[in-house]
């Protein structure tokens, strides 16, 4: 037997562990029951619902506010409700940090994440986008070239909340405060619908992150505006809250 064979194998390139970590997250993420009613099915009642009634007053078409907007909550749905439940429970039971101490790390952990999350938000996306259509929804071209720079922008802000979350409290506290949040969200936050319809509350909700979000698919999706300012919004969020990630975030319970 040579030396040569009891050497320890070579680990894979670092783009392979975190290829390989993302497959699995997404794997997870799509395999999920619970999942795939807060990203799929409640969006695709939101989009009937919101189209068929009378209220509130938007500008007809309805498909052409509402559409946007769900594909915008269907994004925070799995960057934010999913991973932040997922991810508390995984550190409570051990896993974060039996992860961690794998050949693909700290970071290329968050990394699989990360990509695994903009995979499945996109096709996410894709899927509603085709529902939307069924119903008569017409994007502008411009828009549907833009949105996936929404879209990516979306997720890393949102996860980067959910980590924060999942990072600071207990397991069964991050269940219920996550839902409680996409609720808030999907109805006051300036998801689903513009922040004109919330009355005076509609000029703060748009520095928000949830309203930036629905700003910035609305705006392309409907208009073919480029959405400069809700992507600022984001990339300020984004920094602010991945920075408050980096201080904060536990990796054991």
């Amino acid at each position: 037997m040579s030396v040569d064979s009891l050497a320890p194998p070579t680990p894979a390139a670092r783009s392979r562990r975190v290829a390989a970590q993302a497959r699995f997250e997404a794997g997870i993420l799509l395999r999920n029951g619970e999942q795939l009613l807060v990203a799929l099915v409640l969006p695709v009642l939101a989009l009937v619902a919101l189209v068929m009634a009378p209220y509130p007053q938007l500008s007809e078409p309805r498909i052409a506010v509402v559409g946007p907007g769900v594909l915008a909550l269907a994004v925070v749905s799995t960057a934010f409700t999913g991973q932040a439940i997922q991810t508390a429970f995984d550190r409570r039971y051990g896993v974060l940090r039996m992860l961690a101490t794998t050949p693909v790390g700290t970071d290329g952990l968050l990394a699989g994440k990360a990509l695994a999350v903009t995979v499945v938000a996109l096709l996410q996306v894709l899927v509603l986008g085709l529902v939307a259509a069924a119903l008569g929804w017409r994007p502008d071209p411009v828009g549907v070239l833009v949105t996936p720079v929404s879209a990516v922008l979306g997720v890393w802000v949102f996860v980067a909340l959910a980590l924060l979350l999942a990072g600071a409290l207990r397991a069964e506290a991050v269940l219920a405060v996550a839902n409680l949040v996409w609720v808030l969200l999907a109805g006051a936050g300036g998801l689903l619908l513009p922040g004109g319809t919330l009355g005076g509350a509609g000029a703060l909700v748009r520095w928000l992150p949830s309203g930036a979000l629905g700003d910035a698919f609305r705006d392309a999706l409907a208009t073919g505006t480029v959405p400069l300012l809700p992507w600022l919004v984001l990339l300020g969020w984004g920094l602010a809250l991945s920075l408050a990630v980096v201080r904060t975030f536990r990796w054991r319970d």
